[in-house]
């Protein structure tokens, strides 16, 4: 839609239109590069990337000469369109090719339609539309508490969030004069209610009609509107909007005072009322506008034609659809001799307003601008005006601080540098920002076409890729509604932990719509409360105790979703707080550990390894959790039968097995008469694994107890609060290591933040203790692992599943190892590398082993050496911009740890048209494993693609299932489908025989079903060979290892914290890739999850125990700006995989390469190393994941961040909680 949007408003765009277009949307699955290279086609200035050789030097945008030669998909001859067209685009079958021209125009009717005034409403609440200012007045005179309503950005939040419910609403959007803007000689006037895309517009006219230096202000309000949320929100958001809320961190709003705009309000009584903005802001969301009046406009000065400065400022988490930490907007007007003579400092984010640094600019007033002296002193006052307490509502001190400073100092440099004032000492580079180009990447295509069979190795599309493009591929959800359905909410914990005193729903039901209120006395029996996987510790409702914020204590059902909403807020609990445990570190001390304890050894004594080496370094390696963020959450539909306790339950599930399991139980029934059924997940990362089965059961015992079908699919902040995260994980190591770079020994204890029950975190443990070698042979280890018990949601499996945490603590020592050795980190880990045959930490050979040659390879193709001495000579010749460069290997092993999961059935059907049905036991979450299903059984079964259909997975088709994780889905599932098919085969086979070669399915399968033959086929296969035992580090553990590589550039601003991704090269053996299509976007997708895992995805909590981070507002997923700027991925091919036993000799490729995304973290952490080392500072860089803007900058080290350091004072605790 936002693509189908700017074509509509821009048929001609440009690259960067295209990439800007896309700033309000997130992805979790792709990576993004898959859909801007398919909207860059739409572009006329370019091609999105070369398409002739995979280097870019077939394409008119990197060969430097703007030819477009003939691998150019810009070449007419290729693309056959003329210069300044879009690219010919993909137009599938069934489709039209989009033509700008022949697209259905704006009805004339509603063009020309005239808005008349309107009111509707009952004794509840009333609504009004106005269409004059005067009618408006009246409005609000007669009712000054209605809500005035615009854009209603704010006041959906408020109503979602807050629940607020207001009596009265206005709604101002169609009266044209609050929407005008007109030129003065001296300002601008900006009707309030204009739009801020609008507004974006006005900024640029006035450019063109004041010029550059007139229009200084706009330019400013331009560049905050650049990344002022995203272009849904500012296509319906309004600066009225914006000042009404009186936001802290507005990002307008500080434009407004440093400007010195008047505020244009009325009211019926007074009329027109002038308010300076300087005087407007009053306290935290309270301003000086009358109860009775509305914002009708704003002047907006314009600046001096000499002598006049004005820059606008903004640091966020990431860079598109953020809100700000610290904003800032600046203003200097000096005269002769460059005295001061009028100066506005205005920051948002640094009080509970938007607010002026006023004793600095007291004290600038009356000095010369441009005085390193006078730079010292306004840096003194600063500090001053913004002396934050350590636990200050927002956190972040140390941070806010020096942004606040640090803004200061890049406007006094810019200015003087804009006013030429000769005798002051610029530092230019601090006026310099990053600057991110167009994104591009390139895919080995020769390794995409190098295994092909007639089907398998063939790049497929996704088989419902048209389906979801459109919006008809069908989820849980969007199951259709049943007569008298009703629908769920959770009445969840407020508290940590806590007992229950009370419960009494009774207020809840008195509601309308309010049906019933199920909790644990529904159930058949006490013991059908307690489910888990493996042990089960947890309860579906809480009984007389609660463990976590976000604990389940009962369910409301009613008509609605909003009315079962409203039922949940009514619900009233009483509470006894006891204490909490949150933190790893807190539970270390107060050693609140489940009972589950593994460890690893190998070699001698590890006491007597460590003293035989030459030096033995020890650290810590922290890293955070991650939400998953699938786009579609968790999500129930149940539907009970009539007879036999039968029930259908559709979940969006990775675990079909155990949803039926747990349906089941807590529905008193045996597993045969419940169905579960998975359609398809809009995204999973092991976060539907076991966290879906409490609200797929629970919604099974209110199917039951309402003998109604029950619907619930969670809002984002109740699926954050319930449904788990990635383990964070804490390693305390000691290595080991000789003068000559030689690891010998390695010494670990490593835990992870469990939660408030294990559920998967035994395994996860367990996974990072077989990965905590990384790619390196280290003869001695002993490594052990113990799991927190806290009062937080329980954690649970994500992608990757504990390699990427062990894999983290491997890659931290060898990092700081290697400089506490003074070594390059490449020569170190070239040292230390295994190799083909060698065995690991738990005694498994290494087969088709390849991360020495992908090393080699990745360095060569990313001319990796000579980038290094570029960046040290970028980094030699910069102050506050550092670049910095890192390669990182992987070895993901494959299989699940606990035995038994390694397995699978799949059931084919041929029918004796010549179709195929497949059904398997995994389930599709968008990773693409029915297309490699149905690819599997074409190619077994000698037919086309679109012969085979997989509809759904289901209990009653395939029993027994293993959740579809592990990376290991293709696998068994293929080698079941495959099984299935070669019965087939062996039934068809006398028919092939008596009708020829070229006979087809329908004739075969028609001759054998006259023949009685049975064309339905059972399959089975289980993984060979493996079984480990721990204790006795005996056993195979993984069938096999994923590798891969990845190099990584980075740049950063040591100022602010900011940074990008100049450039990533990847590589990875998936061996003989089944469809190398689905494969390189699972590849893309894996690696930018993993980059936000390391750096802007960051879970915060409060003191209290709840969780902060609920929903997008606060939690920062990568957007389409955050991606590398080149990502150039390839497959490794041209080698033998002598010993792998898959189908098509293929790996699994769905969790491996994220850790790859930690080569940005590692980029970074080289780059903070140089800027360190400016500094004077030699202490070894201990940085935790993730690398967010405030740890960046707090880890420069540089006298301002030294400045704005501020320590806690005794008994003062931080505002958020780090878990």
């Amino acid at each position: 839609m936002s693509l189908y949007a700017l074509l509509r408003n821009n048929p001609e765009p440009s690259h960067h239109d295209v990439e800007e277009a896309f700033d309000g949307n997130l992805c979790r699955c792709t990576g993004y590069r898959p859909i801007l290279d398919a909207a860059q086609t739409f572009s006329v200035d370019g091609c999105a990337k070369s398409t002739s050789n995979g280097s870019g030097g077939g394409c008119c945008m990197q060969n430097g000469s703007g030819e477009r030669p003939a691998g150019c998909c810009m070449n007419k001859e290729i693309n056959g369109v003329e210069d300044g067209e879009p690219a010919k685009k993909f137009t599938p079958p069934g489709f039209k090719e989009f033509r700008p021209d022949q697209e259905l125009i704006f009805p004339p009717s509603l063009t020309k339609h005239k808005f008349q005034p309107l009111a509707f409403g009952n004794k509840r609440k009333k609504w009004y539309r106005p269409t004059t200012i005067q009618q408006l007045l009246e409005i609000k005179n007669a009712l000054p508490s209605a809500k005035i309503i615009g854009g209603s950005t704010e006041t959906q939040i408020e109503i979602k969030f807050k629940a607020m419910q207001y009596s009265a609403s206005v709604f101002v959007g169609d009266i044209q004069e609050l929407r005008q803007y007109r030129f003065e000689d001296d300002h601008v006037y900006i009707g309030a209610n204009i739009t801020l895309t609008d507004l974006e517009m006005v900024c640029r006219l006035a450019g063109e009609h004041y010029g550059t230096t007139k229009a200084q202000p706009f330019a400013a309000m331009l560049k905050q509107l650049h990344y002022f949320a995203g272009r849904q929100i500012r296509n319906v958001g309004t600066p009225a909007g914006n000042l009404a809320t009186a936001s802290p961190i507005s990002d307008l709003n500080p434009c407004f005072v440093a400007s010195n705009t008047t505020l244009i309000a009325m009211s019926l009584e007074e009329g027109e009322i002038e308010i300076p903005m300087t005087q407007f802001f009053k306290g935290y969301r309270t301003t000086a506008l009358p109860q009775n009046a509305i914002i009708a406009g704003l002047k907006v000065p314009v600046a001096q034609e000499t002598g006049e400065i004005f820059q606008a400022f903004k640091q966020a988490k990431r860079k598109d659809d953020d809100i700000a930490i610290v904003n800032a907007a600046m203003r200097v007007k000096v005269g002769e001799d460059n005295i001061v003579e009028d100066v506005s400092l205005v920051y948002g984010g640094m009080a509970a307003i938007t607010i002026a640094a006023k004793k600095t600019m007291e004290y600038l007033n009356g000095k010369t601008w441009g005085d390193p002296e006078v730079l010292e002193g306004a840096m003194g006052s600063l500090e001053e005006d913004f002396d934050l307490k350590f636990g200050v509502p927002g956190g972040m001190a140390t941070y806010r601080r020096a942004l606040a400073f640090g803004f200061f100092y890049k406007f006094w440099h810019e200015s003087l540098h804009k006013l030429e004032i000769g005798t002051a000492e610029v530092d230019t580079e601090a006026t310099e920002e990053i600057v991110r180009n167009i994104s591009t990447g390139t895919r080995d295509q020769d390794a995409a076409v190098a295994y092909e069979q007639r089907v398998l190795g063939k790049g497929v599309p996704h088989v419902a890729a048209m389906r979801q493009t459109v919006g008809e591929a069908q989820y849980t959800d969007d199951l259709p509604h049943r007569k008298n359905e009703l629908f769920g909410c959770f009445v969840l914990s407020t508290k940590a932990h806590a007992k229950i005193l009370s419960v009494d729903e009774s207020p809840a039901l008195d509601l309308p719509g309010v049906v019933m209120y199920v909790d644990h006395r529904d159930l058949p029996n006490p013991e059908a409360n307690w489910w888990g996987a493996p042990v089960c510790d947890e309860v579906f409702f809480a009984v007389d105790e609660v463990f976590t914020a976000g604990q389940p204590i009962g369910m409301i059902l009613a008509e609605s979703a909003n009315q079962a909403a409203a039922g949940a807020r009514a619900v009233k609990v009483e509470y006894e707080e006891l204490p909490a445990v949150f933190s790893i570190e807190e539970a270390i001390e107060k050693e609140s550990f489940y009972e589950h304890y593994r460890y690893i050894q190998r070699g001698i004594p590890i006491e007597e390894a460590l003293a035989s080496a030459d030096r033995v370094i020890e650290g810590i390696a922290r890293m955070g959790g991650q939400e998953h963020f699938y786009l579609e959450t968790q999500a129930c539909v149940a539907i009970p039968k009539l007879e036999d306790g039968e029930m259908e339950v559709w979940s969006s599930t990775q675990n079909p097995t155990e949803t039926q399991a747990y349906a089941a139980q807590i529905t008193g029934v045996s597993a045969n008469r419940i169905v579960a059924k998975v359609k398809r997940l809009g995204g999973g990362f092991g976060g539907k694994e076991t966290r879906s089965i409490q609200l797929s059961s629970i919604c099974a015992l209110a199917a039951q107890k309402s003998r109604r079908t029950v619907r619930y699919m969670l809002n984002r902040d109740e699926d954050m609060m319930t449904s788990g995260q990635r383990h964070p994980f804490l390693g305390k190591w000691k290595v080991g290591v000789n003068n000559d770079g030689k690891i010998v020994a390695l010494e670990a204890d490593v835990f992870n933040n469990g939660g408030w029950t294990q559920d998967l975190s035994g395994a996860v443990l367990e996974r990072s203790l077989s990965h905590i070698d990384g790619c390196y042979n280290i003869p001695n280890v002993h490594v052990r692992g113990r799991i927190c018990k806290t009062n937080t949601v329980s954690n649970s499996a994500f992608r990757g599943f504990g390699g990427p945490q062990g894999m983290f603590i491997a890659e931290t020592y060898m990092s700081e190892v290697a400089d506490a050795l003074g070594m390059d980190v490449d020569k170190l880990r070239e040292i230390n590398f295994y190799k083909e045959g060698d065995e690991t930490h738990f005694n498994q050979a290494l087969e088709d082993y390849h991360i020495p040659m992908m090393v080699d390879q990745v360095k060569q193709e990313s001319n990796y050496e000579a980038r290094r001495e570029a960046i040290e000579k970028f980094n030699a010749e910069h102050k506050w911009r550092k670049k910095g460069l890192a390669l990182v290997p992987t070895k993901f092993g494959i299989s699940f740890t606990a035995l038994f999961l390694n397995q699978a059935g799949a059931l084919v059907h041929i029918y004796h048209d010549g179709s195929i049905l497949v059904a398997h036991g995994g389930t599709e979450m968008g990773q693409g494993l029915h297309t490699k299903m149905t690819m599997v059984a074409a190619q077994a079964l000698g037919v086309p693609l679109e012969s085979v259909l997989t509809s759904e997975t289901a209990t009653n088709t395939v029993a027994n299932t293993s959740s579809t994780a592990a990376s290991a889905s293709s696998d068994l599932n293929g080698y079941a489908v495959w099984n299935a098919c070669q019965q087939l085969n062996e039934r068809l086979q006398p028919y092939r025989e008596k009708l020829g070669e070229n006979a087809t399915m329908k004739e075969l399968a028609h001759a054998a079903y006259f023949d009685r033959v049975n064309l339905s086929a059972n399959g089975f296969y289980k993984t060979p060979r493996i079984g480990y035992k721990w204790g006795d580090n005996s056993g195979m553990m993984f069938f096999y290892f994923t590798q891969g590589v990845a190099a990584a550039e980075v740049e950063i601003d040591t100022l602010t914290g900011d940074w990008t991704v100049h450039q990533v090269d990847l590589k990875m053996d998936v061996g003989r890739s089944i469809n190398p299509a689905i494969d390189y976007g699972q590849v893309e997708g894996a690696f930018v999850q993993g980059q936000g895992l390391f750096t802007t995805e960051e879970s915060l909590w409060l003191r209290n125990g709840q969780m902060f981070t609920r929903g997008p507002g606060a939690y920062k997923i990568p957007g389409f700006r955050d991606i590398p700027q080149v990502f150039n991925v390839s497959m490794l091919k041209d080698v033998e995989w002598k010993n792998l036993q898959t189908i098509q000799r293929s790996r699994g490729v769905g969790e491996p390469p994220l850790f790859l995304g930690s080569s940005v973290f590692f980029a970074i952490r080289d780059a903070l190393k140089a800027a360190r080392k400016d500094h004077g500072v030699e202490d070894v860089l201990s940085l935790v994941s993730p690398a967010t803007p405030e740890r960046i900058r707090i880890s420069a080290a540089d006298p301002i961040i030294k400045r704005a350091f501020v320590a806690p004072r005794e008994g003062e605790e931080s505002f958020f909680r780090y878990i």
